[in-house]
Parts: structure tokens; sequence; C-alpha cells
């Protein structure tokens, strides 16, 4: 293969996994990449998990074998059926050396064991030695391997493995070369991944308590009603105060006020993993909310009963204040994000005006409900149109 022709894969490689949007694009780009580079029929990438002791299949790409998925749930193997990702990475390359690829045929390997982890040794078979790498090609028709190491941040992250079918050429000391040099700019590419996932978590995060932040919810209640919109799907939202944070932070200390602040995360997070896929959020200051799609709205309003119970026998506070709002209800059209949000606001503002234990839901009281009415009075006619959190939306 020509100097240009192996530049010009390699730019490719780095080229898809900046264009990926998300880690299984990553993982997809650069096994793709990877096998086209190296003139393979199949590749893989995989992630060792130190604490689990075993190497993880992220993507299986190409021509996959019967029962490789391509990306697998459950598709793992213990670190000491491939003793050379931790020998080879720790014993020799942290010796003095260089990571460097190797290559594995159906035949087995030379020297009776793992390659000994110069650059590009090809290992050929030798009568009566099979280690697992050997076995999976066998069992899978394929009839050779490379596989890179793939370290990132100066530590063992995975491999890179590319394989060829039984009666292609099998890889050479060059193509070894080359597939170290492929496993370089795949873990350039995973950092940048990672780095971005890490700016999107925090962006979309809630520093105190962990939850999802306001801007998560805006983002995801947008793509809810529009699933509403075009499928019927039921959408809901649990709006909730936390009563008592301004005496618990005059009192005690805003320590103490963050630590209310804290615990009602967690309790609401219990909740919501009862609704499957719901998104549990804190708006900011003591507000916080549940946002459910698919549930029905009797589902959505147990949930939020047994909210109220919960955040009741907190050792801070004051118990909460808890408005829903359901496109399952009759509620009217909900054509944009602006206007359940209203809804559920307006009768978390009634749950907290009557000081009630129970969530007060939207739509349930009768044709003239006066959740709906305030929800829906013109801005500057109700209390709830003034409230901070509908400014500017």
């Amino acid at each position: 293969m020509g100097e240009d022709v192996r530049l010009r894969a390699v730019v490719e490689l780095a080229q898809g996994m900046a264009a990926a949007h998300a880690p299984r694009e990553s993982w997809r780009a650069a096994a793709l990449g990877a096998c086209r580079a190296l003139h393979g029929s199949f590749a893989a990438l995989s992630v060792w998990e130190r604490d689990l002791g075993r190497l993880r299949v992220l993507v299986n790409a190409g021509e996959r074998a019967q029962g490789e998925e391509e990306f697998p749930e459950r598709e793992a193997y213990p670190v000491h059926q491939f003793p050379e990702i931790t020998e080879f990475l720790h014993e020799r390359w942290a010796g003095g050396g260089e990571p460097h690829a190797w290559v594995e045929t159906a035949r087995g390997a030379a020297g009776g064991g793992p390659p000994a982890g110069r650059s590009g040794r090809v290992a050929e078979g030798v009568a009566g030695y099979c280690h697992e790498r050997v076995t999976a090609l066998r069992r899978r028709g394929r009839g050779c391997c490379v596989v890179a190491p793939i370290v990132l941040h100066g530590r063992a992250w995975g491999e890179l493995y590319v394989a060829r079918p039984v009666g292609a050429p099998v890889f050479d000391r060059a193509d070894a070369d080359f597939a170290t040099v492929l496993a370089a700019v795949v873990a350039a590419g995973i950092a940048q991944t990672e780095r971005l996932e890490e700016a999107r978590r925090l962006a979309f995060t809630d520093a105190l308590t962990g939850l999802a932040n306001r801007r998560a919810v805006d983002l995801r209640l947008d793509e809810a009603v529009e699933r509403h919109r075009t499928d019927g799907a039921v959408v809901s939202l649990v709006v909730c105060d936390v009563n008592g944070l301004k005496r618990v932070n005059d009192t005690r200390g805003h320590a103490v006020g963050d630590r209310l602040l804290e615990r009602f995360g967690s309790v609401l997070s219990l909740c919501g993993a009862m609704l499957p896929g719901a998104l549990a959020a804190r708006l900011g200051g003591d507000e916080f909310c549940l946002l459910s799609v698919g549930p029905t709205a009797d589902e959505v309003v147990r949930v939020a009963d047994e909210l109220c119970v919960r955040a009741a026998e907190l050792e801070l506070g004051d118990g909460i204040a808890c408005g829903v709002a359901s496109t399952g209800d009759p509620i009217g059209p909900v054509r944009s994000a602006r206007r359940l949000f209203r809804l559920a606001d307006a009768a978390q503002y009634r749950a907290k005006a009557a000081r009630a234990g129970k969530p007060v839901v939207a739509g349930r009281e009768g044709v003239d409900d006066p959740v709906i009415r305030l929800a829906d009075a013109p801005a500057g006619e109700g209390e709830v149109g003034d409230r901070r959190r509908f400014r500017g939306r």
C-alpha cells in the first residue's frame, strides 16, 4: 500500500470520527475506517474495563459472523483470556518500549504464546498452540487478524482489532506498523469524543444535585411535545417547589439548605425511576420537575403522590408543593412546551397556595378548571404569567 493511500486512509478515519455526534457513531467510524485502511473484512473496537477484569466490545463493523451484533450489550471477554493486553502493555511497554500491533492467524502463534511485543511481530502457527484469539478466528471463519493496543492519557484503554477472511493475504509487518498508527489516530478521536461528552454533560447537569438542569428540560420537553403532536405520545410534567428552604437557609445556614436540596434530588430521582425513561431535573433554586413521555396520566399522578409522601418524611424542610400537567388529561390542545409548563406551574402554584399535601393536577376539576384558567390567562392578568421561569419563553 502506497504512502499516499495510507495517508488518505488516516485522514478519512480522523474525519469520520470528528464528524460523529455521539460515542457510538465515533466507535463505528473508528472500526470502519480501520477496516477499510487495512483492507480487512471485519473490525471491532473494545475497551478494557479494569475494575471488572474484562474486555468489552463496543462495536463490531464490517462482515459480522452469526451472532455478532453491531453494538453488543453483553459481549465481553475475561482479560485472562488475552494476557497480551495486561502483560504486553504493563510489563513490556511500561518498561520503556512503545505499544505496537501484532498479527495472529487461525493456525496459531509462534513461540507457544502471545507475541513478544516487537513492532510487527507476525504470529505464525505452531503445533499444539491455541489461545482464545486463534479459537475465535477459526470459529468465525476468519483467517488472520491484526490487534493494535489503544493508549489514552498514558494508559491502556482497549484495542483495535481488524480481521481478514480465510484465503485473503495474511497481514504482514507493514500492516502491523500501520495498525499501530491507526490505533493512535483512534485514541485521539476517542479523547476528543470524551471531551465533548463531558462538555455536554456539564452543560445539561445541575452541579449541586447531579440531576438534569433547565436547559436539558427545555430540550427534552420540546422533543416530547413534538412526539405528542406527531404520534399522540402522552407527555406529563410534574413541577414542585421545596417548602421551607428559605427558613432552613436563614436559621441553619446555606450548607444545610444545600443538603436539603440534595436529599430531595435523591428522592425525586428515586421516584422518577418508577416512570420508565422519565427525566428528573432541578430547574433552579428550590424548583424541580419530572418529565415523563409514555406512561399514562394516572401513573404519573401516582408517582407524584409518592413523591409528596417521601418529601414530607425528609428531616429538613416542610415537604413540597406539587403540580402535574399531562396531555393524557382534559387540558385542551398542547401545541407547545410553553403551554404544558404553564399548566404544571399553575397547578403547583395552587398547591402551594392551598398548602396541599398532595399534587394538584391540571384538568381534573371540570370544564371550568381553575388551573387551566390561571395558566391560560393573558400575560400580566394571572399571577403565574409573571413568574420568573416563564420570562423569555
